[in-house]
């Protein structure tokens, strides 16, 4: 290499290297002086070493206590781990976002880049990042821990997925931007004459520079390409302008954003993520009763027929042919007889009454078994066989409460609340009465409670279960499920917890927490536009970090007085917002037949299938269309799975106080396809009426190019419409309910 391309770096270590060639001979020659001789010696070398030529680039300065500040200031990084304790949570290959301010002193410009590292520390990925509001320094990119996948944990492939899981760290490194400070500098003196020859040396100084830095990761024909622009702008013989055009230029502009010069980085303190297995967060849930499911009326005595764990194969399938990907029971358990509840939820039972499956426990079994009347363990196991057959997982209802006939209540009489008179104190909560559970008390053996119920729920695991429901998980000390959910995913990583949480903000978020990885969620109840609006961005901006919200339009408990008054349309605009609004979403049975009458005086349906065994005809469902558009969703989530995700959601203003619009969108770079991800949703959320409304759609925002617009396809109907700034819409509760758009072109 000739002198005139080495780095300043290279001549530094060049000329330590002669200065500690010749001491040796003045260490001789003074011997009998040795602590002087070291004194004079490093005298000697500063005396000798070269002057600095040019400026000299942003050292690396260490940082070796917490709140110490590098050579370029980084804060505010976001997300953060709340408390500096619990981290955020992703799954994997799903979009993030995070931002961070990044400057330093004067008007030296900077640079920023997230290194995201993978659970062993390996360097994943290298991301530059964006100023989106310089007067604040606001520095934002978009991520991705990993690829995004499908593989089922049963799967051999899952293998492979479980070594990308766990804790992964993004880490925001500042650095001096030397190019961009030079360039801006250079172009005005050269456009001016001023100090002409010092601009272009400096830039010829920093170019060579530049092709040696390791840390830029240039290969040879990027090098070639900063030495030759070096060379030019040496060239004296060339008019200035031409020599400046050799550092500013497309090709040079791209080097710089892909691998640039970055002069005294300073990282961040690692921020931690939580990386969980595929379909944590990207889910579409299914539930039936397996009681109900197949159960038949006898011609002869008119008396139903109940469905077992074999009859609910045809649940399977049919969830299957929806789309769904988990198929979530109702506890399977043994039902109590002691104040069994009867239809409706009354408190004296009918001989044929079956009870609440909440009512869990009888001289059959706790738990640990499967109630006879549904069948056995292996016909259980027959079932999850089959659901893993069809690519489905299977999700366990735990409602951690027993029957005043559970075998724990004589086993351990002290895991539940006794009253003065010495019986046992039923579930309440008043005015509410629930006289077929007690509930458990845990201050006064908690530990005991936590390993009883690690070993059933590790029992219904090797069952074939990946997936808990947690009944009201917000009754019970949020330290038992911290104990709990550690011990199980410890052995079991793969398994997940959805917690069934209408409750206050900060008991969900505990729950989110400890590792209840989804959540049931305020969605039934958000219904105008305003309210889906905020609820919207809510569950999916920085909160979605921490607390997955699963949008369910109904569950056994929830029947809205949306559903009751808005009829099949409502059923379908419900069903549109909950698919698309949320990366997990489910569906309770008998939607498709629009079972919304509700139970006088509650947010119910009457004859609830808790207390009851339901007889459907599903050869009904054609008629009313909903079980076409729930496989139509479900495909559409599929085929642009990667437009899913907590953390890139965006509302589109309308004129419509009726017209809800959002948008996805996920950038080319994270998509695995190369290409931007959109997805536009539309809908009138007027189950009797009409509506029009203007759609404002930000072009630019999802790479759209103005000049040329945007066609759209709605994937429910196949057709395609063409997209500019402000766009109408028409929408009729009797035709379309809803646009769901994806961008063809």
């Amino acid at each position: 290499m000739a002198e005139s391309e080495k780095s300043a770096e290279e001549r530094s270590n060049s000329t330590t290297s002669t200065d500690q060639a010749s001491a040796p001979a003045t260490k001789t020659s003074e011997a009998k002086k040795p602590t002087r001789t070291r004194r004079t010696t490093t005298r000697r070398t500063a005396k000798k070493a070269e002057p600095q030529i040019g400026e000299a680039p942003a050292p690396v300065i260490p940082v070796d206590a917490p709140g110490q500040f590098g050579r370029v200031n980084v804060m505010d990084i976001t997300p953060a781990a709340e408390n500096g304790v619990y981290p955020a949570r992703v799954e994997l290959g799903e979009m993030f976002h995070m931002t961070a301010q990044v400057f330093i002193e004067g008007r030296t410009k900077v640079g920023a880049t997230a290194v995201v590292r993978g659970p062993r520390g390996k360097e994943m990925a290298r991301v530059p990042m964006t100023c989106t509001n310089p007067g604040l320094d606001r520095w934002e990119v978009t991520l991705a821990c990993g690829e995004r996948s499908d593989v089922k944990p049963w799967q051999p492939e899952f293998a492979e997925v479980k070594k990308q899981l766990g804790e992964w760290t993004v880490t925001i490194e500042g650095w001096e931007d030397i190019y961009a400070s030079w360039l801006h500098d250079a172009q005005i003196k050269v456009k001016v004459n001023d100090d002409v020859e010092n601009a272009l040396a400096s830039g010829a100084q920093m170019l060579a520079r530049w092709a040696d830095a390791k840390d830029s990761k240039l290969n040879a024909a990027q090098k070639k390409t900063l030495r030759e622009a070096a060379k030019v702008m040496t060239d004296r013989t060339l008019e200035p302008a031409e020599r400046l055009a050799a550092a500013d230029n497309a090709e040079i502009e791209a080097l710089h954003g892909s691998n640039p010069l970055r002069d005294g980085i300073s990282p961040s303190t690692p921020q931690r993520f939580k990386v969980e297995r595929p379909g944590a967060s990207f889910a579409a849930w299914y539930q039936f009763f397996p009681r109900s499911e197949g159960a038949t009326r006898d011609p002869e005595t008119g008396r139903i027929v109940p469905g077992t764990l074999a009859t609910s194969m045809a649940g399977l399938e049919r969830a299957k042919a929806e789309g769904f990907d988990i198929v979530y029971l109702p506890p399977i358990f043994p039902i109590g007889v002691t104040n069994r509840k009867g239809r409706n939820n009354s408190l004296i039972a009918g001989p044929d009454d079956p009870g609440s499956p909440f009512g869990i426990g009888s001289e059959l079994g706790g738990h640990d078994t499967v109630d006879p009347l549904l069948g056995t363990m292996d016909d259980f196991k027959a079932l999850t066989a089959r659901a893993h057959e069809l690519g489905l997982e299977i999700s366990l209802d735990f409602a951690l409460q027993c029957s005043p006939d559970h075998p724990w209540v004589k086993q351990h009489p002290n895991w539940f609340r006794v009253k003065p008179d010495g019986t046992i104190a039923f579930a309440e909560n008043p005015p509410k009465k629930y006289q077929d559970i007690y509930p458990i008390d845990f201050n006064a053996d908690m530990e005991g409670i936590e390993k009883e119920v690690e070993r059933i729920l590790n029992l219904w695991i090797e069952a074939g279960v990946t997936i808990f429901r947690i009944d009201n998980p917000h009754t019970k000390p949020v330290r038992f499920w911290q104990d709990v959910i550690t011990a199980v995913t410890k052995k079991h990583p793969e398994v997940l917890f959805l917690a069934e949480a209408f409750t206050r903000p900060g008991m969900m978020r505990a729950l989110s927490y400890v590792g209840f990885t989804q959540s049931h969620c305020y969605f039934p109840w958000r219904n105008t536009k305003e309210e889906l609006e905020e609820f919207l961005l809510e569950t999916n901006g920085d909160g979605g970090f921490w607390q997955h919200n699963t949008f369910w339009p109904t569950t056994p408990d929830i029947l809205t007085a949306y559903l009751r008054d808005n009829g099949i349309a409502g059923h379908a605009v419900r069903a549109v917002l909950a698919a698309m609004g949320s990366p997990s979403w489910g569906i309770y049975n008998g939607y498709e037949l629009i079972e919304n009458v509700q139970r006088p005086g509650f947010e119910e349906q009457i004859d609830n299938e808790k207390y009851e065994i339901k007889v459907r005809d599903w050869d009904e469902a054609d008629k009313y269309g909903i079980g076409t558009l729930l496989a139509s969703l479900n495909r559409i989530r599929r085929e642009h799975a990667s437009a899913f995700g907590y953390h890139n959601v965006t509302i589109l203003p309308t004129t419509d106080p009726s017209i809800i619009a959002f948008a996805r969108h996920t950038p080319a770079e994270l998509t695995g396809t190369g290409k931007d991800e959109t997805i536009i949703v539309v809908v009138n959320l007027d189950g009797h009426n009409a509506h029009q409304a203007g759609v404002h759609f930000e072009m630019t925002d999802y790479g759209i190019d103005p000049k040329h617009g945007a066609v759209l396809r709605d994937e429910l109907t196949g057709r395609e419409f063409t997209w500019g700034w402000d766009n109408f819409v028409s929408l009729a509760p009797w035709a379309d309910v809803a646009h769901v758009f994806t961008v063809v072109r």
